[in-house]
């Protein structure tokens, strides 16, 4: 097998935890970015889980596409299986990416099950930040997470406004309960 090449729209931009060759910023269409994942393990527990990203039809996803060679390929697919297929909550697919240099390759990308039981797509953005706020996996807490994910982001030069609007969500004072009337 030759070369072959992975996209990251989540973590796995900021911690890939495999040996790579090449890594540029990359777009894929027809996707977008979106916390539509409830995870039981790595940023929650069955009892409190939090909520990770997926890809989901619909817009266009920036991340990073990172080329591996290709006598790692064994190597490489088995961690990213056992990372990212966990729960088998995503559907492991080739697809085509344009990288900042213009060329387009096919590359290995994690998109959202919408069939698993996990998958929670469609719930809104106060919901998802309640659901993030306090959730805590192996990996550590669910709101670093998604504020990891946006300051790589911006170190990328990527702005993700709708990730940012939860994270503000996350730290923004929750509303004072209403008094008793007296």
């Amino acid at each position: 097998m030759g070369d072959f090449w992975v996209f990251g729209y989540g973590s796995l931009m900021w911690r890939p935890g495999f040996d790579y060759v090449e890594a540029q910023r990359a777009r894929l269409s027809g996707y977008r970015r979106t916390l539509c994942i409830r995870s039981h393990v790595y940023r929650g527990t069955p009892e409190r889980p939090g909520l990770v990203l997926g890809l989901e039809h619909g817009g266009s996803c920036l991340g990073m596409a990172f080329r591996v060679e290709g006598g790692r390929a064994e190597e490489v697919m088995a961690y990213l299986r056992a990372r990212e297929m966990t729960t088998n909550v995503y559907h492991e697919k080739r697809l085509p990416v344009r990288l900042d240099t213009g060329v387009t390759v096919r590359a290995i990308s994690y998109v959202a099950d919408r069939k698993h039981q996990q998958y929670v797509g469609g719930i809104g953005p106060d919901e998802m930040a309640q659901t993030i706020a306090g959730a805590t996996g192996e990996a550590g807490a669910n709101e670093d997470y998604v504020l990891n994910t946006i300051a790589h982001l911006r170190e990328l030069g990527i702005r993700d406004r709708w990730l940012e609007g939860i994270a503000a969500r996350l730290s923004a004072p929750s509303p004072a309960a209403p008094r008793p009337a007296p």
